[in-house]
């Protein structure tokens, strides 16, 4: 599960692993007129997008950006922030009500309410010259001016973990998977990346009895960002909790969820599935980037960046989180060392300074809680780091680092 984009025992906490990620790693509010000031009053500074990269950024820009000079605008068409290394768990079963905890509202996120939270969807970007900055459109026809513009819409998920954009249409969404998960006799899951291994551990722990079946395309779970040794750690403990793999294999048609028995492209036949979930196959958010430039965003979705994590040829817009162009796995783990990047360059935009900071990647680090009793990790330092089921369980799984994420947002 991406954690872009992942517990409470004597053992390390969410303080301590927060800690130690970074050491490697450089009621809603009343209605607002935005204005871009004129020359020697507030600049706005907006930020579209307010999840694991948007939020980080945001909340740190509050506590270094004078309110009387800046106005930090977040635009979210969401009401809450979904924390995703929690979604497998909360979109199988209601036990605990994580989802209480999981889905966070934007109330405490700016330091000392020095910032605003704008509920809309931006449609398009209007840039008034590079450098210059220009206005974000959005879907109802409002315009916010910007003189520095961070994007970080991150990524439309499998159905399964893809909330929608209201309380009432969440709340209907997780009642209804829920119920299939619960009603389905044999679930098959297609993708054994992080998404599909923490659906198949969360439906075994909810349903022990329950079959499980992953079908995944390549020969080994995951990807090849990560070494066999791991992968093949990773494959033993999923076995080992009696889900079925079939690897080298794809479901073409997903046309249907409920399903009466399929057959995998290479013609092994399940009889008895009755449930077709796609873990898979996650796309950057970005749609409306194109309005900026046809030549920002990449044949795959992804936004043009520049080592301070700028838009190429876009002096002042800012790129973060799932939807940057980079090699490396898109996880939430990262957005930290990507909002410090951004951070830095932006306030040194708005002083007419050159940027400050570069990005030079994050390691790959990993944790797959296979349910709340264990699972596998991998840290990429060193000789390659494989954690097992003590230390991803007490790290992740029993609580999915909610806490963590809650105490990064004020709340």
């Amino acid at each position: 599960m991406p954690s872009d984009d992942t517990t409470r025992t004597s053992s390390p906490s969410p303080t301590f692993w927060a800690w130690f990620l970074s050491l490697f790693s450089s009621q809603h509010p009343p209605a607002h007129v935005y204005e871009m000031a004129e020359k020697g009053s507030k600049k706005n500074v907006v930020i579209v997008g307010g999840g694991s990269a948007g939020g980080a950024v945001a909340r740190e820009l509050s506590k270094k950006l004078s309110a009387a000079q800046y106005e930090i605008i977040l635009v979210d068409a969401r009401p809450f922030h979904t924390h995703l290394p929690a979604m497998a768990r909360i979109a199988v079963t209601a036990e605990e009500s994580l989802e209480d905890k999981a889905l966070m509202g934007f109330e405490k996120l700016f330091h000392n309410g020095n910032g605003t939270i704008k509920h809309g969807k931006v449609v398009s970007i209007a840039e008034a010259a590079p450098g210059k900055g220009g206005e974000v459109v959005l879907e109802d026809g409002e315009r916010i001016p910007y003189a520095a513009l961070l994007l970080a819409t991150g990524a439309v998920w499998p159905d399964a973990i893809q909330l929608p954009e209201t309380d009432a249409a969440t709340k209907s969404h997780l009642g209804s998977w829920r119920d299939k998960f619960e009603k389905a006799n044999h679930v098959v899951i297609v993708g054994g990346g992080a998404v599909g291994l923490e659906l198949a551990g969360e439906i075994k722990q909810a349903f022990p009895k329950k079959k499980v079946t992953i079908v995944h395309r390549d020969t080994q779970l995951l990807n090849a960002a990560y070494p066999d040794k791991w992968r093949k750690d990773i494959e033993r403990r999923v076995r080992v909790r009696n889900i079925d793999l079939i690897l080298g294999d794809s479901i073409e048609d997903l046309s249907s969820e409920n399903v009466n028995g399929v057959t995998t492209a290479n013609g092994k036949s399940i009889p008895d599935a009755d449930l077709l979930v796609p873990a898979f196959g996650a796309k950057p958010a970005t749609g409306f980037i194109t309005t900026l430039g046809a030549d920002v965003v990449t044949a795959t979705g992804t936004v043009k960046v520049n080592a301070h994590l700028e838009v190429a040829g876009h002096p002042g817009v800012f790129a973060a989180g799932d939807i940057i162009d980079w090699q490396e796995q898109k996880q939430a783990a990262k957005a930290g060392a990507h909002a410090g990047v951004v951070v830095a360059n932006i306030t040194a935009f708005l002083n007419g300074q050159p940027p400050k900071k570069a990005y030079k990647g994050s390691p790959e680090m990993i944790l797959v809680p296979l349910g709340k009793t264990g699972g596998s990790g991998y840290i990429g330092l060193l000789w390659g780091i494989v954690l097992g089921d003590w230390l991803t369980k007490t790290i992740k799984g029993k609580d999915l680092m909610i806490g963590m994420a809650r105490g990064a947002r004020g709340l």
